[in-house]
């Protein structure tokens, strides 16, 4: 069964929704903002203040600076090694996108994930939600997991994924199937134009 048709009439609802709402100076509007300048500057480092600012309040907006996270006790300047990690990636990363996916972009998405865990993430942190929104708005390639994403889609799947790790399984394979980082309906999202 191709569970792409099963879902795209909600979703198209959900996009139909969003867009009607849409409002330059709502907090969603950060990621727009946040995206389209890491897409569009030519060199970050150039003005790193900006780029930090930029990154740090899209974060923000988007929840990653509340309660007990160990952003609210970091400056801008904590974004520094990740503005300087991103400049120097080959620009061959900033192409990928969901009807791009093949073995090495999954690969090359992979990477730039583990290496923002190791920048961005101290010690034992959990890492999966505050890295997916990073990458989200920086690169826009995967979807950010956060509890409203996850919940959709393990209920969507009845529980037959976990969305509980970030690699490269596809649902509905197994209850620890991780994420849909190589599945159909991520590329249902995106043409539906969710994440771009």
């Amino acid at each position: 069964m191709d569970d792409s048709n099963r879902f795209s009439p909600s979703i198209q609802e959900a996009v139909n929704k969003f867009l009607t709402l849409r409002d330059v100076n709502h907090r969603n509007a950060s990621f727009d903002y946040c995206y389209n300048y890491f897409q569009t500057t030519p060199c970050y480092t150039d003005d790193m203040e900006k780029s930090c600012m930029v990154l740090g309040f899209y974060l923000a907006s988007w929840g990653m600076f509340r309660g007990s996270s160990f952003l609210l006790q970091r400056s801008a300047r904590y974004f520094i090694p990740f503005i300087e990690y991103i400049e120097e990636l080959d620009h061959s990363v900033w192409g990928i996108d969901a009807d791009t996916y093949n073995h090495s972009n999954i690969e090359q998405i992979l990477e730039v994930y583990k290496k923002t865990v190791k920048i961005m993430i101290p010690g034992k942190q959990q890492a999966i939600t505050l890295t997916t929104k990073i990458l989200l708005g920086v690169f826009g390639f995967v979807p950010a997991y956060d509890n409203y994403f996850c919940d959709t889609f393990r209920s969507m799947y009845s529980g037959r994924c976990a969305f509980r790790s970030f690699n490269k399984k596809s649902p509905p394979k197994s209850q620890k199937a991780g994420t849909i980082i190589n599945s159909k309906i991520f590329v249902v999202i995106n043409k539906l134009s969710l994440i771009t």
